[in-house]
């Protein structure tokens, strides 16, 4: 009798302990934000350049944490464009959902393709190369800013469809 007082026990203590691992954390009935399913089209967009019209890059904020301010913001460049030196006071990263992007910082340039990740600590001046029509997930985590290092960009800095690299491959050979 004992060995089955003994299984009846264990099996109940493994049932327990089962039933308590697939609850759901004891904060996620606490109240908060619900969840969001949000297109690209549904998005408000913002010209980040007024100035340069509809060839302007444009910013969707897509969520801001009320706590501390950390932002998740969607940029997507309606023409090739360089984004002069500038630098932000909170740590970014940037997702590149559509195009080739091209980054540069600290001396160091890297071309970044979709599905391609980067991280740029607070304060680090950078810079970057966007084709037409490309679409990148932002995050950092304070309050969103930019700080232009020497003005920020001006119809100058639009640049032809075709980025530098493909300029350089089609130069026939001399």
């Amino acid at each position: 009798m004992r060995g089955t007082e003994l299984v009846v026990l264990v099996l109940a203590v493994a049932a327990c302990s089962c039933e308590m691992r697939s609850r759901a954390p004891s904060d996620a009935s606490a109240p908060g934000e619900p969840a969001r399913f949000v297109r690209e089209r549904d998005l408000t967009w913002t010209r980040i350049i007024p100035d340069l019209g509809a060839r302007s890059p444009e910013m969707a904020i897509v969520h801001v944490d009320p706590a501390t301010q950390a932002t998740q913001l969607m940029i997507r460049t309606p023409a090739a464009i360089h984004i002069r030196p500038h630098w932000h006071t909170a740590n970014e990263t940037h997702s590149i959902i559509r195009g080739t992007a091209i980054f540069e910082c600290d001396g160091q340039r890297a071309e970044l393709a979709p599905g391609s990740y980067n991280f740029m600590p607070a304060r680090m001046v950078h810079q970057a190369w966007l084709p037409a029509n490309s679409l990148a997930f932002i995050t950092v985590d304070r309050a969103w800013d930019v700080n232009w290092v020497e003005g920020p960009p001006t119809a100058a800095d639009l640049m032809p469809t075709r980025t530098p690299r493909q300029r350089k491959a089609r130069r026939p050979k001399s």
